[in-house]
């Protein structure tokens, strides 16, 4: 079947490679009986390349359930899904059939299949193998034929290593590995859906057609979107109910309905209004000081092994010298100067260029190295830095958090959340 044929029918928007790869293995793998292991991230349309696997299948005509296995307690998720006998344990008043009895002949998708517990695991893999299943308080050995597709968002290896899902079970669901890619992996489809979901929208609302500029597609394309196509689709709701009858929507106004904690990857620039240079460049100042201050504490440990090994230090400082000073040099802030190990706080930048290596003043008094770092590190409070941006900012616009926010370049929830954990008065 072409790949445009299946997208029109199952609803499938985009043209990805890996959207694309994942849909032909979805073809190839529909028409045997093996068990499918789908993973992906929440949100990203699992339970789509299900219902093709069930449809292209000699199944199809057969029943279909999706189980999703995290919703269901821990202590009922036997019965759900092999059943149970009356008077088994307490509330079951009547037998009752399970899904695997329900849906013989027919395709069980197990969503979130990781969730399911140790012991459920055990039953399940006892289904796969032989095809037997054993209802909850009864020793009657039940048959079923089931096709299991099986899907999940978390790497299922990891969970193996660490305990939580059987290994044996893995590998015989994991027959066939299908991966579902993120949206950030398609980007060149996010705008595709975004313009599908808004034309669906607008009918539904009787709302305008929105279009966006292309600084706003930008922001579209590069948002990290952890929701997936969920969260598109949610973001695009809100938009068509919001926008106020607003026929063309630019990157600002597309950013108030994104959250401001998520990063967006591959801008140029950093985005929002900021009227201080300060509060856009503080968080390249930040990453400049602390990695130099990792710097100094990696120089700082190669020292005092060195110190441990006494008898040859003095030879390996004399032999070692110029390449010191040029580490010493690339790691030598514009406000420091180092000297024999020594970094005086208030210097002349212009005495930098002088600034060397000595050996003998290093050997003299050694330990002078640890009271420069800890210096260093006492005047490197990023929480003393950040309190101070809050007040001025809050000073600046009396008060008023909204302002504050945008000058700082975070939401007023989180102000509001910092102003209470600094207990700043206003």
């Amino acid at each position: 079947m072409e790949l445009q044929v299946i997208k029109n029918r199952f609803g499938i928007i985009g043209n990805s490679p890996l959207l694309n790869r994942a849909i032909d293995i979805a073809t190839q793998v529909a028409p045997t009986d093996i068990s499918v292991l789908i993973t992906g991230e929440s949100g990203s349309g699992k339970e789509v390349f299900s219902q093709i696997i069930h449809q292209l299948s000699a199944r199809k005509h057969g029943p279909f359930i999706a189980v999703n296995c995290g919703a269901i307690p821990e202590g009922t998720i036997d019965s759900e899904l092999f059943g149970h006998e009356k008077g088994s344990f307490t509330g079951a008043h009547e037998a009752r059939k399970g899904y695997f009895e329900v849906v013989s002949g027919g395709t069980i998708f197990l969503d979130e299949v990781a969730e399911l517990p140790i012991g459920t695991q055990a039953r399940l893999l006892r289904v796969l193998e032989t095809g037997e299943y054993l209802r909850v308080g009864s020793s009657k050995v039940q048959k079923t034929n089931v096709r299991i597709v099986a899907a999940t968002n978390v790497n299922v290896y990891e969970a193996v290593q660490r305990g939580k899902f059987r290994e044996d079970l893995y590998y015989r669901l994991n027959t066939v590995p299908l991966k579902v890619p993120s949206l950030r992996e398609r980007k060149e489809d996010v705008y595709l859906l975004f313009r599908k979901f808004i034309s669906d929208f607008s009918v539904k609302y009787r709302s305008p057609n929105i279009q966006l500029n292309e600084e706003a597609k930008a922001i579209l394309a590069h948002y990290t979107w952890p929701g997936n196509i969920r969260q598109l689709k949610n973001v695009a709701e809100q938009i068509s109910v919001l926008q106020n009858g607003q026929q063309e929507m630019d990157a600002q106004e597309l950013i108030k309905y994104l959250p401001f904690e998520q990063p967006m990857s591959g801008l140029p620039a950093k985005l929002g209004q900021h009227t201080d240079n300060d509060f856009s460049e503080r968080d390249i100042l930040y990453k400049v000081l602390f990695d130099m201050k990792k710097d100094l504490t990696d120089l700082k440990k190669v020292v005092l092994d060195l110190l441990q090994n006494s008898g040859t230090a003095n030879e390996f400082i004399a032999d070692n010298t110029n390449i010191i000073n040029k580490l010493v040099q690339e790691i030598n802030p514009t406000n420091l100067e180092y000297t024999g190990f020594q970094m005086p706080m208030h210097v002349n930048p212009a005495s930098q260029s002088n600034s060397s290596f000595q050996p003998n003043n290093f050997h003299s008094n050694p330990y002078k190295l640890d009271a420069a770092i800890e210096e260093v590190e006492e005047t490197l409070s990023l929480e003393d830095k950040e309190i101070d941006y809050i007040k001025k900012a809050l000073k600046k616009h009396k008060g008023k958090r909204k302002l504050a926010a945008q000058e700082l370049g975070i939401s007023e929830r989180t102000l509001y959340r910092k102003i209470k954990e600094y207990d700043i008065n206003l």
